[in-house]
């Protein structure tokens, strides 16, 4: 996984979600509710595929199409860069 614009790299694994295993990764991503809702956590997936852990996440139909992604429910299929305003190093 990959995150920008910090420009961090890390493995990240299929069974944790992308918000669990930046924090492993000693990285602090927005965030709130944990579960999809509260769309703190929104951002942009600039390569790669996820898949959600509830059926359908807090985006529209347009945001979805538009490539963002919330973090909290995703998990890595693939490959990832995420493009994270307000990503920061703990």
């Amino acid at each position: 996984m990959r995150l920008l614009p910090l420009d961090v790299q890390w493995a990240a694994p299929a069974d944790q979600t992308l918000l669990a295993s930046a924090q492993a990764a000693g990285l602090v991503l927005p965030s709130s509710c944990r579960n999809g809702t509260c769309r703190a956590c929104r951002c942009r997936l600039l390569e790669g595929r996820v898949h959600y852990t509830v059926d359908w996440p807090g985006l529209s139909a347009e945001e979805h199409a538009d490539g963002d992604v919330l973090p909290c429910v995703a998990r890595p299929g693939s490959a990832v860069v995420l493009q994270v305003p307000g990503a920061r190093r703990r």
